[in-house]
């Protein structure tokens, strides 16, 4: 490869072609079919049980968990241990997805029977209609390619590729008619990045109690000053006897009032302190809290509730909480 560089380049780009023009002919071939198999998954009461071997299982795979984490309960039955007793997975209510570029694999065909005396819906994808899978689907997809990317054309690539993008093509669709939002997938995904963002509210990481700065605005200002250094949020909210929120006092305010050549030990912090300030609610996802401290250049935020100032957080916090 080292030695024939452009080669190898021209190889890969002849594979990627070959894959791309492979799904775009998919997509002349979408029709009726396409809209009853999307009305069968949807209508499913049960959950879809996708099946397929060798490659077909590993793209069934793949297809079953996109449409479980896009709101289509599914699984993945391995063909050759449903006829061992794996068969009892599919109940009345189910609905199959069956996958064979030949749609004649043995162990598919061989479970044939046993599908059909549930009388659940079959849905299949191969890429030979005349196929005995394809006739005795309830619905087929033709995912049929003109050729494979492998140079020997044995290797299955170009078909893997269509079936999977047929698979989430059909994820979509029924992602799209279930109404699914983001907020629905990151339920689904609670420990990843995407989960965190959207499940996320600025009250379940925000400092409440004693771990709030705040001082009352009479204070002086080395108080203040004292109480920022003690509580390490770099920032204090400033507040009135009830406890509603007047102003705050940052890292920031006190260069700035160093600048002014202040006496900090004769200054009030009412009057140095940012009184026009941003805050959060309890009630806010913390990925909107982050949006306002980066909008806004700040670090950090008091955190108000009718007007009562009921926690405080920072950047370290949204870091800490991996929502940044």
């Amino acid at each position: 490869m080292k030695e024939h560089p452009e080669k190898t380049l021209e190889l890969a780009r002849a594979v990627l072609e070959t894959e791309a023009r492979g799904i775009l002919d998919l997509c002349e071939r979408l029709d009726e079919a396409f809209v009853r198999a999307c009305e069968h998954l949807l209508g499913c009461t049960g959950r879809v049980v996708v099946t397929g071997m060798g490659k077909s299982g590993h793209i069934g795979g793949k297809i079953a968990a996109t449409l479980a984490s896009t709101g289509t309960p599914a699984f993945f039955v391995h063909p050759g241990e449903a006829s061992h007793g794996d068969l009892g997975m599919i109940t009345p209510g189910d609905t199959v997805l069956a996958l064979s570029n030949s749609g004649e694999t043995d162990e598919l065909l061989t479970i044939l029977p046993l599908i059909r005396r549930q009388g659940v819906p079959l849905v299949a994808l191969t890429g030979n209609p005349r196929s005995t899978l394809a006739r005795e689907a309830t619905v087929h997809l033709d995912v049929s390619v003109a050729r494979e990317a492998c140079p020997l054309g044995l290797a299955p690539t170009t078909s893997t590729t269509a079936t999977l993008a047929m698979g989430d093509a059909l994820a979509v669709a029924l992602l799209e008619a279930r109404g699914f939002t983001a907020e629905d997938f990151a339920r689904s995904h609670p420990g990843g990045r995407l989960g965190r963002r959207l499940l996320l509210h600025v009250a379940d990481i925000m400092h409440t109690g004693e771990r709030i700065p705040m001082v009352r605005a009479d204070a002086a200002l080395t108080d203040a000053l004292l109480e920022i250094t003690r509580q390490g949020l770099g920032m204090t909210a400033v507040v009135d006897e009830q406890r509603h929120l007047v102003g705050v006092y940052t890292d920031g305010d006190l260069r700035r009032t160093l600048d002014r050549g202040l006496d900090i030990h004769a200054t009030r912090i009412g009057e140095v302190m940012t009184r026009q300030c941003r805050h959060a609610q309890p009630g806010m996802l913390a990925a909107e809290a982050l949006k306002l401290m980066e909008d806004h250049k700040i670090n950090a935020l008091p955190v108000v509730e009718h007007g009562r100032l009921v926690g405080a957080l920072n950047m370290h916090d949204l870091l800490r909480s991996g929502v940044v």
